[in-house]
């Protein structure tokens, strides 16, 4: 993995003032193809979720529509983070949807949509939009923490890219 002293494009982060959603927009310097196996490879998505301090191990992968996931993040200390959900609809290089629970929360479940956008010249857009069922939740979300492991993971996922980029 690269040093983290690689500038990195910005993720945008906007809570919604008249529905409980956060939509999250990002660019990569990657195609797309790319982009969505590092969202769907399971081996691939561990190396990058969340912030730089935690280590994810998946435990269940089906990823395809009507499928299910989870996986725990651990930090230095043992302490786990463990999540869950099932995926709506995946179609390839276009879209995910999957519902999103924290175990420590679980009535606190999120439907999420991420959209893959190709802007040509092997670069692309992601859109993520996580509707929860209260301005309530939607405010305990973003407090959290969760942009620093928004941030902090696609960075790790930036560095993912370049290196696989420069293996081909």
């Amino acid at each position: 993995m690269t040093s983290n002293t690689t500038t990195h494009p910005e993720t945008e982060i906007v809570a919604d003032d008249t529905v409980p959603a956060v939509r999250m927009t990002r660019e990569f310097n990657a195609p797309v193809s790319s982009v969505f196996r590092a969202h769907t490879d399971p081996a691939l998505y561990a190396r990058w979720i969340g912030p730089h301090e935690l280590t994810t191990t998946i435990g269940e992968w089906d990823c395809r529509t009507g499928g299910e996931w989870s996986y725990s993040s651990t930090d230095a200390d043992g302490n786990a983070y463990d999540f869950f959900g099932s995926f709506h609809e995946v179609r390839p290089n276009e879209l995910v949807v999957q519902t999103f629970t924290y175990a420590g929360f679980p009535d606190g479940v999120s439907l999420e949509r991420l959209t893959f956008q190709d802007l040509g010249s092997g670069r692309c857009r992601i859109v993520a939009v996580s509707l929860l069922d209260s301005f309530e939740s939607r405010d305990m979300m973003i407090a959290s923490g969760m942009e620093i492991g928004i941030k902090e993971g696609y960075e790790k996922l930036d560095d993912l890219l370049a290196a696989e980029d420069s293996t081909d």
